[in-house]
């Protein structure tokens, strides 16, 4: 019997989601990415293969059409932290999605995240976090 490939939705192809759509792809992951923007697509890899859907994330329709309600995971990964934090909210309570991820700018909304059951990505904090790591490594050099 064929094992079924773990199904990934990455929305907001800008970067990081196309960066992330990409990863998830070479992890043999079956991957669909969304955004309001075809021309977004064009970030994704010659090698990329998912699937690709035009249109608002945050609309149900698209989400069905992206066929989140067959993922494992999910990634919000647009500009806005409130859109991210709605789709997550969908992804979660409307389609059961396991494990889902919001990008956050604000830090301050990674609690809310968690609180959630959803995974923050918070760059602020990713760059602070490396660079306190950084600063206690090297001592005051």
């Amino acid at each position: 019997m064929r094992k079924k490939k773990m199904r990934a939705v990455v929305i907001g192809c800008g970067t990081l989601g196309a960066h992330v759509a990409n990863l998830l792809v070479e992890a043999g992951y079956a991957v669909g990415a969304v955004d309001v923007e075809a021309t977004a697509f064009r970030r994704l890899s010659l090698l990329y293969g998912g699937e690709t859907v035009e249109g608002d994330g945050t609309e149900l329709a698209v989400l069905r059409n992206a066929k989140v309600e067959d993922a494992n995971l999910v990634v919000a990964t647009t500009r806005e932290d409130n859109a991210n934090l709605m789709i997550a909210q969908v992804a979660k309570a409307e389609f059961r999605v396991p494990r889902v991820f919001a990008r956050v700018h604000d830090p301050e909304r990674e609690p809310l995240c968690r609180r959630l059951g959803v995974d923050p990505i918070c760059p602020s904090s990713v760059a602070v976090d490396i660079t306190m790591q950084a600063i206690r490594e090297g001592g005051g050099q």
